[in-house]
């Protein structure tokens, strides 16, 4: 039996579990693969489809070798609601122009709230592609008028709004920065954690200040979302309350606050990381060691962030801090 059989064959199969291993035979298809795969999809129950789904977009998170593009485009007419955000998902890697136009109806028109946050989401490939000028400007310009109209409509779900508010993140007009201003004095904590979430993706220093002092914020998910934000922005200031969140009492915490001192870099984050891969916080080498690799890689391009420090002078601001705990309560 060849392995797109085998794979078919198990999903259809209920008395057993979806396959991971045989769901690599679904990568590359032809287009005579494909349409067998059409064929049999919707004979497949509803839960495996979801199932099986999830699974191809993990093993397209770990293996880059693998293509699922047109299983995702299949799954984009599925009658599951599920699948079809799940399948928008895994888009996210694809930069086709072409997919501009379904994802605008998605996020428009879908029934399901899922579906139109997942579409939201998925047009933010689009706003990075066209920040970079990497697409022309006409084609980005339904999409960014289309997730502004989002982010405005009032009869539109939190989610969907907050997802158009991150895709929009990536774009430095001036326009953009007053919606994230507006998400970020939102009375609702959801949106404000989508604001500092879109304060990262802009770059923009500006935003500098807000997301090192929401590190000091009592809930977790902001301190969370405000440390990758410093470290997006490459934010040398926060360096003394990003090497403190290393042992903040929630682990999601700790490890963005190790991702970002590898983005933010210098002699300081460097000698703090070592710290962390001496330490007995064995749930955080692999973060940290991954930390070491991104920082020496923009070390090696002379690349410290936006406040273009360079160790002599990052680490002459770091000394001339007060660390003590008195100044933190300040």
């Amino acid at each position: 039996m060849k392995p797109l059989e085998r794979a078919l064959k198990n999903l259809a199969d209920e008395s057993e579990p979806v396959s991971i291993y045989a769901l690599h035979a679904l990568s590359g298809l032809d287009r005579a693969d494909v349409e067998k795969v059409r064929s049999a999809w919707l004979t497949i129950p509803a839960d495996r489809r979801q199932t099986a789904m999830h699974h191809l977009v993990e093993i397209a998170e770990d293996n880059f070798e693998v293509d699922f593009g047109t299983i995702y485009r299949l799954g984009l007419t599925d009658q599951d609601a599920e699948v079809r955000a799940t399948a928008i998902g895994g888009l996210w890697e694809e930069d086709d122009p072409a997919l501009i136009t379904p994802l605008i109806k998605f996020m428009q028109s879908d029934e399901a709230e899922k579906v139109r946050a997942a579409a939201a989401g998925a047009l933010g490939r689009f706003m990075y592609d066209a920040e970079l000028e990497e697409i022309p400007a006409q084609k980005a310009a339904p999409a960014i008028k289309a997730l502004k109209a989002t982010f405005a409509k009032a009869d539109e779900s939190l989610e969907v709004r907050r997802r158009a508010l991150e895709a929009l993140g990536y774009l430095g007009y001036d326009e953009v920065g007053a919606l994230i201003q507006q998400g970020y004095q939102d009375a609702n904590e959801r949106m404000k954690l989508s604001a500092v979430f879109a304060m990262g993706r802009s770059l923009d220093e500006r935003w500098g200040d807000i997301v090192q002092t929401e590190l000091d914020s009592p809930d977790p998910e902001m301190r969370y979302e405000a440390a990758r934000a410093c470290g997006e922005l490459e934010y040398a200031p926060a360096l003394r309350r990003l090497i403190g969140l290393i042992d903040d009492v929630d682990e999601d915490v700790q490890r963005a606050s190790v991702w970002a001192l590898g983005q933010v870099g210098g002699d300081t984050a460097r000698n703090v990381l070592m710290g962390v891969l001496d330490s007995d916080a064995v749930h955080l080498h692999e973060e940290a060691e991954d930390a070491l690799d991104e920082l020496e890689f923009k070390s090696g391009n002379l690349n410290f962030g936006i406040m273009d420090f360079d160790d002599e002078d990052e680490e002459e601001w770091v000394l001339d801090q007060d660390f003590d705990d008195e100044d933190d309560d300040e």
